[in-house]
């Protein structure tokens, strides 16, 4: 009987290892949406555009540090899955007052930042499945 339990023992110790294991892997390897996310978060960092928050303009760093924060607070609560998720939960609106997150790039118009970044992760996508480096489009989002 001892032997038995012992090897029970080796066989749960081994499994709870790989189980441990497979998830450090998974926790270091970036998901896809994660991919997405980090390429949106760059996009805005890199723009230059100016973002408006709650009725006051923030530089494209301010803003990409913002969203970051509300992103990882949301993957921290287990609420986020897609780069669509990120954009509506965390990159159209405030959470406090509800007024919708505007980005303004150079002279033009402000618009809505959802729709910025689904353009943003439209060409993104397009990029990933042509399967090129797409460096024009790269150079476009990093300009706003």
């Amino acid at each position: 009987m001892t032997t038995r339990r012992a090897a029970l023992c080796s066989a749960i110790t081994i499994t709870l290892i790989g189980l441990g294991f497979a998830s450090l892997v998974a926790a270091a390897t970036p998901t896809t949406a994660q991919a997405e996310v980090e390429y949106l978060l760059g996009a805005v960092a890199n723009s230059g555009c100016e973002f408006n928050r709650n009725g006051e303009w923030y530089d494209s760093q301010k803003a990409s540090a913002h969203l970051r924060a509300k992103y990882n607070a949301l993957v921290a609560l287990g609420h986020f899955a897609t780069a669509m998720d990120f954009i509506e939960g965390v990159a159209t609106k405030s959470s406090l007052s509800g007024r919708a997150y505007l980005i303004r790039c150079a002279s033009a118009e402000p618009v809505p930042t959802d729709q910025w970044l689904r353009e943003v992760l439209e060409r993104y996508r397009r990029c990933a499945s042509a399967g090129n480096t797409c460096a024009s489009w790269l150079r476009q989002d990093a300009q706003g």
